[in-house]
């Protein structure tokens, strides 16, 4: 530890100091980190520069814990850390996330140059845990066993200014053999409907045209409200919100998904024809090792109506290849399924082991080159099918909201790209007026690859929207902070409230 007089309040006579948030692992990591942002702000600190690589004043990890070497990966990030610690006074380290939860107790003996090491379920604590540590010279180290708040109800520094996550429930019921998710955020607690939706009109106002509902196990919402038909609910008030254009959801469960659930999605105009259901196996026998509460049948059946009722419904899943035990005819059937389900996408994993799983100390845990071979297999297999769903897009005209950092190519090829309402990634040919992100423009596709579809053509029609409005607004801001920034005090301790609402969210699933 530093001595007090290395130490510094978050604001001093140089200016406000910076801070930086790494994050790994799945969209409730993001959706957390953003609220960590928003508390380190509060708090007065700013944000540092892209591309500081540690050299910010306090350097965040929200950590992961569903891979095998998280923790490695972990300590070499905070070992490349030390020497950057020791030749600059003042700064602190804090790891926070599920591998904080799981490893409280080993953390700071492995690293002892880390300040504060918080968990899942008491992020907003983070300001007063950087300030108890300054002040006492000492790391803090406080993990909650239970949630202390909601993350939406929490400070946030959206990283996008038209697009927000909104956590409708945390924690999860479900008892996958391969997951740990459930061990390290708890059992599902949902958010009261009216909370919800008071922060999406909030949001709404803020200038937001599309939302994700958030949710470990999204569609289960609703089981700790004694409610089985809450989340179709929740989706049809969505389509009541003025001014909200576009509604998902992830991360759903095949096992809670119902027809009301369908029925809402294809009756509700602002919820978008696009669904991410976790397949992970397409064999029962591998599926009843995972402790999966559905098969082959269920899930192929539920896909063919959602296809029924939602023709142009864009379909992704999940696929964990080699799972301890599997078979080539246990892999064959997961190929069986995804030539059926025709998945636009899917997000496929070789498996690894997760400490502190039941699956990490099953028998037979399949040779990594096995593994390996499968995996090739499935990634061919579902390229060719991606490019095949993929081209049946061309000649279609689609709505394209514009996106902020989309296309890595977009500076070189003219172009600007947004998602489609069923989340396809489309690159199109920039206009001669003015599109800002949030804005939807009108085009006709022309061609399409594997991941992404292009629009060669002219652009149909610009809709310049509230969303771009408050994009540019938000750009203003930040370019004058750039310029200049204003110092003030920190506040330090718990963040005031944020202002009543008024008016009328690890793929582990």
């Amino acid at each position: 530890m530093t001595s007090s007089s290395d130490r510094s309040p978050a604001v001093d006579v140089h200016g406000p100091k910076t801070y930086e948030v790494r994050t790994y692992g799945c969209q409730m990591n993001v959706h957390d980190s953003e609220r960590l942002s928003g508390l380190l702000e509060d708090a007065g600190y700013v944000r540092a520069p892209e591309g500081s690589d540690g050299d910010a004043d306090v350097v965040v990890f929200n950590t992961c814990a569903v891979r095998e070497n998280a923790d490695n990966k972990l300590y070499g990030n905070l070992g490349h850390l030390a020497p950057k610690k020791a030749a600059r006074p003042g700064m602190q380290i804090a790891v926070g996330g599920c591998l904080a939860q799981k490893d409280r107790d080993t953390i700071v003996k492995r690293a002892p140059w880390v300040d504060v090491v918080f968990g899942t379920h008491n992020i907003g604590k983070l300001p007063v845990l950087l300030e108890r540590a300054r002040v006492q010279e000492e790391a803090q180290v406080e993990i909650a066993e239970s949630l202390e708040a909601f993350p939406s109800t929490l400070p946030t520094r959206r990283e996008s200014a038209y697009a927000a996550w909104v956590s409708i429930s945390v924690g999860c019921n479900n008892t996958c053999t391969f997951c740990i998710v459930p061990a390290l955020r708890g059992k599902e607690e949902d958010r009261r409907p009216g909370d919800i939706l008071a922060e999406i009109e909030t949001l709404v106002g803020e200038g937001v045209s599309e939302i994700t509902l958030l949710g470990q196990n999204v569609n289960a919402y609703g089981s700790d409200l004694g409610d089985r038909e809450a989340f179709s609910k929740l989706l049809r008030a969505c389509g009541e919100i003025e001014g909200l254009e576009r509604v998902r959801f992830t991360s759903p469960h095949p096992r809670d998904f119902t027809d009301d659930v369908i029925a809402a999605m294809a009756e509700t105009p602002n919820v978008m024809p696009q669904l991410h259901m976790p397949l992970q196996s397409g064999s029962d026998t591998v599926l009843k090792a995972m402790r999966r509460s559905y098969r082959q049948e269920r899930f192929l059946g539920i896909i063919e109506k959602v296809r029924a009722a939602i023709p142009h419904a864009a379909i992704s899943t999940d696929i964990i290849v080699g799972f301890p035990g599997e078979t080539e005819e246990d892999f064959e059937q997961t190929m069986h399924v995804v030539r059926e389900a025709r998945f636009a996408n899917a997000f496929t994993f070789q498996y690894s082991k997760r400490p502190g799983t039941p699956a990490a100390t099953m028998e037979n845990q399949i040779p990594k080159e096995v593994v390996q071979a499968r995996y090739e297999r499935l990634v061919a297999l579902q390229e060719e099918i991606s490019w095949e769903e993929n081209k049946k897009q061309v000649g279609r005209t689609l709505e394209v909201m514009v996106a902020e950092g989309e296309g890595r190519k977009d500076g070189a090829t003219h172009r600007l790209s947004g998602r489609a309402p069923d989340n396809r990634l489309v690159h199109f040919t920039k206009p001669d007026q003015e599109v800002r992100p949030g804005d939807v423009v009108t085009v006709e596709v022309t061609y399409a690859a594997p991941h992404h579809l292009l629009a060669e053509g002219q652009v149909l029609e610009v809709r310049r929207t509230r969303a771009g409005d408050a994009w540019a607004k938000r750009n203003t801001q930040e370019q004058e902070k750039k310029a200049g920034v204003m110092l003030g005090l920190p506040r330090i301790g718990a963040p005031a409230p944020l202002p009543v609402a008024t008016g009328s969210g690890c793929g582990c699933d």
